[in-house]
């Protein structure tokens, strides 16, 4: 019987379809992976915003956990939306028994369109009871700013950053950047904990001219997960991920989905004429 590198998302809904734990399930399955689900939050949302969100109890989100965990080997697990640091802990607490399992965190708390997704309380639960858990974190800019309570403008200012965010702990930091402004290109800065020192990578890409990135950091930290799960080194993962978005963009670029900034085409290697 054929083995399929086994990926669990644990994250928010979108009703629209381009972010959360739906482009998460479509990332794993351009990725020739198995995804797993366990659902923290439900929103109501379009390409326009996010207009309600409701968090799932403790009870439901521990009981999935349990339910996914107790019969599937999971290799890797990619955790977004978790809205409040009751929520946090328990993840923390139910992925105590799985050590090994390794965690991509996307400690989502700003969504590209500007909504509030956590609280300054879920940023400091995520930092105490996760990030010493996680393999990497993938804050964007926003997410950065309210982690380390303060904007973030200049690529070295993102270095900066990643260096202060492993020091809290994290094994590595992937700050996204495609919000610099005053750029051409889309740089993103990379920290990984090596020892006693720190090893600072940038991944720089020029930038595309479209609104169609709805979903882009839901879809980067599950690319990695997947690259981690296939047996790729974190460097190595982090960067086919990359381009792995790039390429999710720039096939969007034509598609016209709903009235707002519409969602990457996940399916750009199988159906590539969408371009």
């Amino acid at each position: 019987m054929k083995k399929l590198a086994q990926v669990l998302t644990i994250a928010g809904s979108d009703s629209g379809g381009g972010a959360g734990i739906q482009a998460d399930l479509k990332t794993m399955s351009a990725w020739g992976c198995y995804g797993l689900t366990v659902l923290t939050a439900v929103t109501a949302q379009n390409t326009l915003g996010v207009s309600h969100i409701e968090a799932l109890s403790q009870q439901s989100v521990a009981a999935q956990i349990t339910a996914v965990m107790t019969d599937f080997d999971v290799n890797t697990i990619k955790i977004g939306m978790l809205a409040s640091p009751e929520l946090v802990q328990t993840v923390a607490n139910s992925l105590r028994d799985y050590p090994r399992v390794q965690i991509v965190l996307d400690p989502v708390l700003v969504a590209t369109s500007g909504a509030v997704l956590g609280s300054a309380q879920t940023a400091q639960s995520l930092q105490q009871d996760l990030f010493p858990r996680a393999r990497l974190i993938t804050p964007n800019l926003s997410e950065t700013a309210v982690l380390l309570g303060r904007p973030i403008h200049t690529v070295e200012q993102m270095e900066q950053a990643a260096r202060e965010l492993v020091d809290l702990g994290v094994h590595a930091a992937l700050i996204k950047g495609g919000h610099l402004e005053d750029t051409d290109l889309l740089v993103d800065v990379l920290a990984i904990k090596t020892g006693q020192s720190i090893l600072m990578r940038r991944y720089a890409h020029a930038k595309i001219s479209t609104e169609n990135t709805h979903g882009t950091g839901c879809t980067l930290s599950s690319a990695i997960a997947c690259g981690l799960a296939l047996g790729a080194p974190l460097e190595e993962a982090v960067a086919q991920a990359i381009d792995y978005v790039q390429e999710a963009i720039r096939h969007a670029v034509s598609l016209n989905l709903g009235q707002g900034p519409g969602p990457l085409w996940h399916a750009f290697r199988n159906f590539p004429r969408m371009l």
